[in-house]
């Protein structure tokens, strides 16, 4: 089943024209409406399912800056402030929590790797520290193997992914941008490589901006016009446990990652853990990913499921200029993979014996959409004038999400970015140059 999203109202009426469209109502595209509608432009954020629906309310929660990759650490220390800043802006519980995250590990290799990125933390003032074996020891049990270490960073935390994007698409809406649910923009209007306007299910919308932020869908949104953006979508599956004892609120071990939730439960997984489906769109970039592919295989099943025939990678998506398939899956809602569930709850009962008569309550499927190089894009699309993309995030949009909504908003309007956006530039993943893979 799919989780339990805080659902908000559509209005009624599609605006004839806006400042900016953005399509895709995910926590980018939330956070990108709220900062464009605070500038006073106007702005209509559409979203071919409800808000939230898709990969924003599918993900542990995590909100980070430790370990992040250095290329992702600028919108990383952004989005933290960010996410106190719209808590008490938007006067909403988004459940943001700098509750401090835990990481553990048995591997004296994956220990070293931590503490050389303490430098780089140092450098860009984020807050961290090693932890020796017995520290670690105190916060997750030895059950199964004895730890070497972990690292604690203090002023990380957590969010709800079931509130976080409907509470601040509300709060754009407090500022004066509209909102259109089940209303997928089916494509760009074009005139001499600039946008003019935007066809939706629902009538056309004349504008001047347009920021993708589709998620899973953008690549095949953007094909139609000649852009090329490699993504490939990694299939993965989370649990949420019946509220139950304390055993801390963000921890990741090898074996399992838990995360607290505001009514006591935990969201459940395995980190990098999941199916890399066979799809025609996979095949097309297979080229660009191998070298992610490589490095990632012992931790995803390769196989074909029903993403080759219908979703955003699929042969109809690939082959078809149907713009109306969009709005023929409102919401991208894969089964859980069996076979990891039942890892899941295994791994975390074996680890935290506390949760021996852990009850699990749902679990749900989504699709994580990845980049070659594991690292966003927040970019203006050369060759047509008005268009920002956002996706791509590769696993880390949600806590990444308003520093990255952030970064967009500044290229829709022209602004000076907040931070450097060359290392999210789309044309690196088209143009030859040398990807650096991020650690995941």
């Amino acid at each position: 089943m799919s989780p339990r999203v805080e659902r908000i109202h559509s209005d009624e009426r599609l605006p004839a024209q806006a400042d900016v469209v953005i399509v895709g109502g995910g926590i980018l595209g939330s956070v990108a409406a709220y900062f464009i509608a605070k500038r006073g432009l106007s702005v209509a954020l559409l979203e071919k399912g409800h808000v939230g629906c898709e990969q924003s309310s599918r993900n542990w929660g995590w909100c980070r800056q430790q370990n992040r990759d250095r290329r992702e650490l600028p919108v990383s220390v952004i989005s933290m402030r960010l996410w106190d800043e719209l808590t008490r802006d938007i006067n909403r519980d988004l459940g943001f929590r700098r509750c401090g995250l835990v990481y553990a590990t048995h591997d004296p290799a994956v220990l070293a790797g931590w503490e050389s990125w303490s430098e780089v933390a140092k450098e860009f003032g984020v807050e961290t520290r090693s932890l020796s074996r017995a520290e670690v020891a105190e916060r997750v049990p030895e059950a199964r193997d004895k730890w070497v270490g972990g690292v604690y960073s203090a002023r990380d935390g957590k969010a709800e992914p079931a509130l976080a994007a409907p509470a601040i698409a509300e709060g754009a809406r407090a500022l004066g941008a509209t909102i259109h649910q089940e209303c997928a923009a089916r494509g760009l209007d074009l005139a001499n490589g600039r946008i003019v306007g935007v066809h939706t299910e629902k009538g056309y919308i004349k504008t001047s901006a347009v920021l993708c932020a589709a998620g899973a869908w953008a690549s095949r949104f953007l094909r139609p016009y000649g852009i090329s953006f490699p993504q490939a979508s990694i299939r993965q599956t989370a649990l949420r446990s019946k509220p139950t004892v304390n055993v801390g609120e963000a921890i990741a071990t090898p074996y399992c990652t838990v995360t607290r939730r505001l009514d006591g439960s935990y969201t459940l997984a395995i980190s990098g853990r999941g199916n890399l489906e066979i799809t025609p769109q996979s095949i097309r970039y297979s080229r660009e990913f191998m070298p992610q592919f490589f490095r990632r295989l012992k931790n995803v099943k390769i196989g074909v499921g029903k993403s080759f025939v219908s979703g955003p990678d699929s042969a109809p998506a690939l082959l078809t200029n149907n713009d109306r398939i969009f709005e023929e899956t409102r919401v991208l809602d894969p089964p859980p993979l069996p076979w990891l569930v039942s890892q899941v709850v295994e791994n975390v009962k074996k680890t935290f014996p506390q949760l021996g008569e852990l009850e699990i309550d749902s679990a749900w499927g989504g699709f994580v959409d990845c980049t070659p190089d594991a690292v966003p894009v927040v970019s203006k699309v050369d060759g047509v004038d008005g268009l920002v993309l956002a996706a791509g995030c590769s696993g880390h949009g949600f806590g990444l999400g308003p520093g990255l909504g952030y970064l967009a908003a500044e290229l829709l309007v022209d602004d000076t970015p907040s931070a450097d956006p060359t290392p999210f530039r789309l044309s690196r993943l088209v143009d030859g140059s040398k990807l650096t893979i991020a650690a995941i």
